[in-house]
């Protein structure tokens, strides 16, 4: 059976999407079978993994995402002339990111997925129950989520065994930390019956300033809050580097952008060792 993390954190910017497309096309390149999950409305992950052009096509085409996991039936279109049972098989798009020939498959998600929000009732464990009927074929399964607490939060959690955190080392950096804390604290506490740890804090150095005094103190904050909580940080930090944006952009590797750095891929190889080491992902 497969792994499930989420990666999670209750701020935004901090990296989940960056960090999430890089296990995934890791774990890809390590010949394991990877299923990403794209969980965020605005559908960064599934823009990062297909490309901008071929995500606009699917989206124009009304092909179903991660939207219709949620409302439980796939809407009538021009091939079928009633709505129908919701299939996963259906909307798990297979082979996909730069590696034509890999074992990487995507559910996709859409801006709609927000309406989901607006009728949460009843939904929280349909993601799960989907995963469920597909995750023997997986290694690996990566669900990027949004940072808010909300229906699709817990979505995440049913679906998971372990949570993976970003966070960058900035002004109001930590503020989502505490959210987080409480926020699985609430859960484990209503669902006993589900294990969910936090496997660990990845630090995202995303910024050409390493060594003035606003980073040295989230640092700080970040490592008091871990230590609070019993959290393991992970020892290799996401370097700056210019060439994270264009990865991300070309649904690529960091190694297979040009001019990538390769002090720069050897730290990423080294933050995947660890938090496939901590998840129990062998290597």
């Amino acid at each position: 059976m497969a792994v499930a993390v989420s990666l999670i954190n209750m701020k935004g910017g901090v990296g989940k999407t960056t960090v999430a497309a890089q296990l995934a096309h890791a774990a890809d390149q390590d010949g394991l079978k990877v299923l990403a999950v794209d969980l965020d409305p605005q559908s960064n992950l599934s823009h990062s993994i297909l490309g901008v052009k071929e995500y606009v096509d699917h989206v124009r085409s009304n092909r179903p995402t991660v939207v219709q996991v949620f409302e439980d039936y796939i809407p009538s279109s021009g091939d079928s002339g009633a709505p129908r049972p919701i299939d996963l098989n259906d909307i798990v798009l297979r082979t996909v990111g730069y590696r034509k020939s890999g074992s990487l498959d995507l559910i996709p998600s859409r801006l709609e997925l927000s309406r989901t929000l607006k009728n949460p009732t009843g939904k929280e464990r349909r993601l799960a129950k989907g995963l469920a009927q597909i995750s023997s074929r997986y290694d690996l399964i990566l669900i990027d989520c949004a940072p808010t607490e909300s229906i699709l939060t817990d979505a995440a959690y049913f679906s998971s065994r372990y949570v993976v955190v970003p966070v960058k080392p900035e002004f109001m950096a930590t503020v989502g930390l505490p959210l987080l804390a409480r926020s699985i604290q609430e859960f484990r506490i209503e669902n006993e019956d589900h294990h969910l740890d936090i496997a660990g804090l990845v630090v995202n150095e995303q910024s050409e300033y390493t060594g003035n005094n606003e980073k040295r103190l989230a640092n700080e904050e970040i490592q008091d809050i871990a230590r609070e909580h019993r959290w393991h940080i992970f020892s290799a930090r996401i370097p700056y580097s210019r060439t994270f944006p264009q990865a991300v952009r070309e649904g690529l590797p960091f190694s297979r952008v040009p001019h990538a750095r390769w002090d720069r891929s050897q730290v990423l190889n080294n933050l995947k060792s660890e938090i496939f080491s901590a998840i129990g992902i062998a290597q």
